[in-house]
């Protein structure tokens, strides 16, 4: 067995495991896959101080780690319940607050019949930015 050596063999078909894992999509021995974030979590490190605020978590909650395009009222009132958070008297008033400060939008189209919304780029940056307004 002169010429092969065996260390070798070995890091070259686990760089081949990591890499062909990668492609697949999986993770591969070496790496943990990230347990995702709750919804509950989520607003729970925020630290919102506001239905408005809440209300905009939920958004970006659902548009970011919940695989939505778009939400509607019936998306944000599930939020909160998965969130433990008390729902607001009024969500399409929360909305509309968000709105005002273009932190909101309309989508261009409805979801399941009901008006659905968006959050804007100056939205997702003031939820990135810990829910404050960038200097």
């Amino acid at each position: 067995m002169s010429g092969i050596d065996i260390n070798e063999v070995t890091k070259m078909l686990e760089d081949h495991e990591r890499r062909i894992s990668l492609l697949e999509g999986r993770p591969d021995k070496t790496e943990r896959a990230s347990k995702k974030m709750s919804i509950k979590e989520f607003v729970l490190k925020k630290n919102p101080v506001d239905d408005m605020q809440r209300t905009l978590l939920i958004g970006y909650y659902l548009e970011h780690f919940g695989g939505m395009d778009r939400f509607n009222v019936k998306d944000l009132s599930e939020g909160f319940r998965l969130a433990k958070e008390p729902l607001p008297t009024n969500i399409n008033d929360k909305v509309n607050k968000n709105i005002e400060k273009a932190r909101i939008m309309e989508a261009g189209e409805k979801k399941d019949k009901l008006k659905a919304w968006i959050l804007t780029n100056s939205g997702e940056k003031y939820v990135d930015n810990g829910l404050q307004e960038k200097k």
